[in-house]
């Protein structure tokens, strides 16, 4: 049994991807046993419309998403009615929480912006989750260059909000050594495995961050399944380590 946080529906603009398609995602995703799957949309990275990208991410889920899938809103705090989009998120669409992509959206986390909405993604026990990279900076299209997110104004942040969860993706080919020590021990900072590369790369991993703090996710349909599931399979975890990551910490963060 598997829940993956971090999966994404429609299309990324650059290139078409083997499972973008929802009956082929949904179909790789029952192969392996999972059971829920936390979705946001490509279409949040670059539509202005985010309330039309919110309401068609919804219908997707809901609909024809065979129960497996799990809204996870795009706000984009640059936008005039970034807090009407927010509120939606929460109280219309009835979604567990939102995603956050600053790099594409223009703005830093020392932004006095961002801090006004973790304040009121606290205020309304929603889960933020903040996609640090979608890609590899070096495969970018040379009139889209992106850098990562820059994560450090995060340390001082997170201690103003004690009562926030923050789920950080694509992030750990990155976000490693001090910063991710300080972030550990800064907030509710969770960490999923899909940009996690190397050898007994998760095992390694839970030596610095908690294994409550570790979660499952697959980046698909940017990466293939396989790769998340795989990482878990060569580590050598034991059987209280994988179930925390596949689906335990998951579950227990939706009710936090």
């Amino acid at each position: 049994m598997i829940i993956d946080v971090n999966i994404h529906l429609s299309r990324w603009p650059f290139r078409r991807l083997p499972c973008d398609e929802l009956p082929r995602l949904l179909d790789k995703l029952r192969e392996y046993g999972v059971v829920q799957a936390w979705a946001g949309s490509f279409d949040g990275l670059l539509h202005e419309d985010i309330d039309g990208v919110n309401r068609r991410l919804v219908d997707d889920c809901r609909r024809r998403g065979l129960g497996l899938l799990v809204p996870f809103g795009s706000v984009n705090p640059m936008l005039p009615d970034w807090k009407e989009d927010l509120r939606r998120c929460h109280e219309q669409y009835r979604m567990p929480g939102i995603r956050l992509h600053p790099n594409y959206h223009g703005y830093r986390l020392d932004d006095p912006a961002f801090a006004e909405l973790l304040a009121e993604a606290e205020r309304r026990g929603l889960i933020v989750q903040l996609a640090v990279r979608m890609e590899d900076t070096r495969s970018h299209h040379p009139l889209m260059q992106v850098p990562d997110v820059d994560v450090k104004p995060l340390k001082e942040l997170l201690p103003r909000y004690p009562q926030l969860n923050l789920v950080l993706l694509n992030a750990l080919r990155t976000v490693r050594g001090q910063i991710l020590e300080q972030l550990v021990q800064a907030g509710r900072v969770f960490f999923e495995i899909s940009m996690l590369e190397g050898i007994g790369g998760v095992g390694k991993f839970l030596r610095t961050v908690p294994r409550e703090r570790v979660l499952f996710g697959s980046h698909l349909p940017f990466f293939i399944f396989e790769s998340a599931v795989l990482k878990l399979q060569e580590s050598s975890l034991s059987d209280g380590d994988r179930t925390a990551i596949e689906f335990q910490n998951a579950q227990r963060l939706l009710t936090m």
